[in-house]
């Protein structure tokens, strides 16, 4: 306890007022900040259509729990017909290490995806050999060759946790 206003006024005078006021303040357009930029950036759901060609990957979220189904959506984005060389539509899921562990069983069919048509595809987290992968983070690619030459490859990365 402080026993003489000397004392007092020594004290108030290490910490103005002015500055808890701008330190306060500070912490609650932080956490203000903070909040909005974490919702902003799950973005794996939001699809836009663009003149030309595009490819889109779009899953239901990022994170996953380790088991849990994951839908997949190979969305044609663009304005003109992507056509894929057999049945999987280019989609394969990686190892951020460049790995591939999982592609889907696929026939040697001519696939079309017409302009804003999808194809839905539900991996369960295994490889294609059949072992349930680890938690960690994967990217899920699509991708196209068009008769042009032109290369379009879409990709997403997701996390999985335990």
């Amino acid at each position: 306890m402080l026993t003489n206003k000397k004392e007092q006024k020594i004290i108030s005078v290490l910490i103005p007022k002015g500055a808890l006021i701008g330190f306060g303040l500070g912490i609650i357009i932080s956490a203000v900040s903070g909040f909005l930029l974490i919702s902003m950036s799950d973005s794996s759901h939001v699809l836009e259509y663009v003149e030309g060609s595009s490819l889109s990957i779009i899953t239901e979220k990022t994170n996953f729990k380790v088991g849990e189904d994951i839908i997949i959506r190979v969305v044609n984005s663009g304005s003109v017909p992507l056509v894929f060389p057999d049945s999987s539509y280019g989609l394969k899921i990686i190892g951020l290490d460049g790995t591939i562990l999982y592609h889907p069983q696929s026939e040697k069919i001519i696939s079309t995806l017409q302009p804003k048509e999808e194809k839905m595809f539900v991996w369960d987290q295994k490889k294609s050999n059949g072992i349930q992968v680890i938690d960690g983070r994967y990217k899920i690619v699509s991708n196209i060759i068009q008769k042009n030459g032109e290369k379009i490859e879409k990709s997403i990365t997701i996390n999985i946790f335990k």
